[in-house]
C-alpha cells in the first residue's frame, strides 16, 4: 500500500516515455495524412470508424469529435461509428472519397484488417490504428494495450484538430479566422503547402508534449487521490458493489471504455462488474425525448444502483446539469462517488458532490480527455496490483 503513490507516478511517466518515442517520428506522416483527409472531406467524403470490444469506443470517440467539434465555429464533419457490424457495413456504404479508420489491440485484429483492405481496394483512405496495411498504418506504439489506446487517442485528436488548418488554407488562403490563436503559423499571405505540412507536424508534436506535461502535473498533484480511488473501488467491489460510470460526448465514450475495461479486460486481467450509463442510445434518446436531457443518467442510476456501488462521473467542465443531478442523487442514496474532471473541477468540486475528485487542471478539452484516459486506465491497473499484494 505504501508503494502505491510511487507506482502511480511511475505509471503516468511510462506513458510519457512511450509518447516521446512515438510522436516525433510520426508527426510529418500524420500531417500528410491529415492533408489528404481535408481534401476528401471537401470532396464529400465521410469518416467511417470501427473496432471491437474496448476499441469500438475509439470509433465512438473519433466520430463524436468530428461531428460535434468542441472548438466553437468549427464545421461539423460527417463521421460514423460502424463497430456494431463493420465487416458488412463497410461493404454496403463505402465510397472512394471516404476515410476509414480501424482500431485494434496491439496484437491486431484480422477482421479489422480485412475491412480496411476492402475499403482501400475501393479507393478509400485507410488508417490502421494499429495495423500492417493501410494508407496510414502504424505499428503498435506500445505493447501495453492501455498505453497504446491512449496514444492512439492523442493521434486522432490531433487529426481532428489539424484537419481544419488545411480547410482554412485551402478555402481562404489567408486567415485562420476565429481559430488563429490556435494556429499562429497561418499568416496573412497564401503559403506553400509544404510549409503548412511542416508546421502542422510541429503542432502535432507540441500537442503531444502538452499532454505529457499534463500527466507530470497529475503525477505530482493527484497521485494520492488516484490511490484512494483504487482502494475504494476495490473495497466496494469486495462488498458486492459495481462501478457505475457516465459522461457526455467524448466523456461518454470514455465511460464506455472504462466499463468495458472492467468487464472485458486485456488478457491476464480479471473481470470486474461495471456498467456505463452512456452505453445504450435507445435509453438515452427515450429519456431525453420524453423527460429531458438532464435526467438521462439520473433515471438510469435510480434503476441500476445498488448499496455498495461506486458512481463515477467523467466530465471536462464539472458543470453539466445531468452529471450534477446524478451525483447529487448518488450522494442522497449514500453511495460512494468519484469524478474525473478538468478545469478547476467546476460545480462538482464546489458543491462537494464527489468523495474522490481527480482534477486534470487544464482548460483545453482534448488534452483533458487524454490525461483522463491515463488516469482511469491506471485505476484499472491498480486493481490488479492490489491482487498481487494480497
Amino acid at each position: 500500500m505504501e508503494r502505491f503513490p510511487i507506482w502511480v507516478k511511475e505509471r503516468l511517466y511510462s506513458r510519457n516515455e512511450a509518447s516521446r518515442r512515438f510522436f516525433p517520428k510520426e508527426s510529418e506522416r500524420l500531417a500528410r495524412a491529415c492533408q489528404e483527409m481535408a481534401v476528401r472531406f471537401l470532396n464529400g467524403g465521410r469518416l467511417l470508424a470501427f473496432g471491437r470490444g474496448a476499441y469500438a469506443t475509439d470509433a465512438q470517440h473519433v466520430s463524436v469529435e468530428f461531428v460535434h467539434p468542441v472548438i466553437v465555429g468549427k464545421r461539423a464533419l460527417p463521421a460514423l461509428d460502424l463497430s456494431m457490424a463493420f465487416s458488412e457495413w463497410v461493404k454496403t456504404i463505402i465510397r472512394p472519397e471516404d476515410i476509414v479508420m480501424g482500431f485494434s489491440p496491439p496484437e491486431g485484429d484480422a477482421a479489422v484488417d480485412e475491412a480496411l483492405a476492402f475499403a482501400r481496394s475501393k479507393g478509400a483512405q485507410t488508417f490502421a490504428l494499429p495495423g500492417r496495411t493501410g494508407d496510414y498504418a502504424v505499428a503498435p506504439p506500445d505493447e501495453d494495450p492501455f498505453i497504446q489506446q491512449e496514444l492512439i487517442e492523442i493521434l486522432y485528436h490531433t487529426l481532428w484538430e489539424t484537419v481544419h488548418v488545411f480547410f482554412e488554407h485551402r478555402e481562404l488562403g489567408r486567415e485562420a479566422g476565429e481559430a488563429s490563436f490556435l494556429y499562429p503559423f497561418l499568416g496573412s499571405e497564401r503559403q506553400d503547402m509544404s510549409r503548412v505540412v511542416t508546421e502542422v507536424a510541429r503542432s502535432i508534436e507540441e500537442k503531444a508534449k502538452d499532454v505529457e506535461q499534463l500527466r507530470e502535473k497529475v503525477a505530482e498533484e493527484e497521485s494520492e487521490q488516484i490511490v484512494r480511488a483504487i482502494h475504494t473501488l476495490a473495497e466496494q467491489i469486495d462488498r458486492g458493489g459495481k462501478l457505475i460510470v457516465f459522461g457526455n460526448g467524448g466523456s461518454a465514450t470514455d465511460a464506455n471504455d472504462w466499463a468495458l475495461d472492467m468487464t472485458l479486460p486485456p488478457k491476464g486481467m480479471r473481470p470486474y462488474p461495471a456498467v456505463s450509463l452512456a452505453m445504450e442510445p435507445a435509453i438515452l434518446s427515450a429519456l431525453a425525448n420524453d423527460v429531458g436531457a438532464e435526467v438521462i443518467f439520473l433515471r438510469q442510476l435510480i434503476a441500476q444502483a445498488g448499496a455498495n456501488d461506486v458512481v463515477i462521473a467523467i466530465s471536462t467542465s464539472g458543470g453539466s446539469k445531468n452529471v450534477l443531478m446524478t451525483l447529487a442523487e448518488a450522494r442522497r442514496r449514500g453511495l460512494t462517488t468519484m469524478a474525473l474532471l478538468g478545469y478547476d473541477g467546476g460545480e462538482i468540486v464546489r458543491n462537494g458532490l464527489a468523495d474522490i475528485p481527480i482534477v486534470i487542471r487544464s482548460d483545453y478539452i482534448p488534452r483533458i480527455q487524454e490525461a483522463q484516459a491515463s488516469v482511469y486506465h491506471i485505476i484499472r491497473e491498480g486493481l490488479e496490483e492490489l491482487v498481487k499484494d494480497a
